[in-house]
């Protein structure tokens, strides 16, 4: 009888550790944007990366299964302006040579709800690591019309490009400086379920 009990609470175990997990989403590189703005004299210019990869692992109602990560190409950093691209890469800024990729994987779920949540995570950018908090609007999941179960958030949060050793700037004549130190980083994902 002892036996019994103990395969039986061996198997509750293994259920709800089943039952706890998520679904796992490879980002989908045609269907997601990671785009960035900053203030450029007294307007704010955008650029996106065209090159990234992430993984999310997502339940609805599941919170405490949630986790992501992800991995940016700095070399593909695109803002429409070659010559300015080339700056960005350059000792200046990204310093591509040295550190030519940007990273995130989240630690936390601070909050949640259907349609909303915020994540704290670590990102790693220009070799510092940096605790952020990410805004989540959770879009939806739903299959698609070739049968592959999809999800998709926006995601936003703003970080100081200081924080992470990119200072350069140039001061102006009428005073104050060229760039801001705010970056806001706005995402666009939607992830492809992995097939058991």
């Amino acid at each position: 009888m002892k036996f019994f009990k103990t395969v039986l609470f061996a198997l509750a175990i293994l259920s709800f550790s089943s039952a706890s997990q998520a679904a796992v989403y490879q980002v989908d590189a045609d269907h997601t944007t990671v785009s960035f703005k900053i203030r450029h004299l007294f307007s704010k210019v955008q650029g996106n990366f065209k090159k990234y990869e992430g993984t999310l692992e997502y339940e609805p109602g599941k919170p405490e299964t949630w986790n992501a990560s992800g991995t940016i190409d700095v070399n593909s950093i695109d803002t429409n302006v070659p010559e300015r691209d080339k700056h960005l890469k350059s000792a200046d800024f990204f310093d591509v040579e040295k550190f030519p990729t940007i990273s995130f994987k989240t630690t936390k779920v601070v909050e949640s709800s259907e349609t909303n949540a915020k994540l704290e995570g670590l990102l790693t950018m220009h070799g510092v690591e940096k605790p952020v908090l990410l805004d989540v609007d959770i879009l939806g999941v739903g299959k698609d019309p070739w049968g592959n179960v999809r999800a998709s958030f926006t995601v936003k949060t703003q970080i100081s490009r200081k924080d992470f050793g990119i200072v350069w700037n140039e001061k102006l004549e009428s005073g104050g400086v060229l760039l801001g130190e705010e970056i806001d980083i706005i995402l666009e994902v939607e992830g492809i379920q992995k097939k058991a």
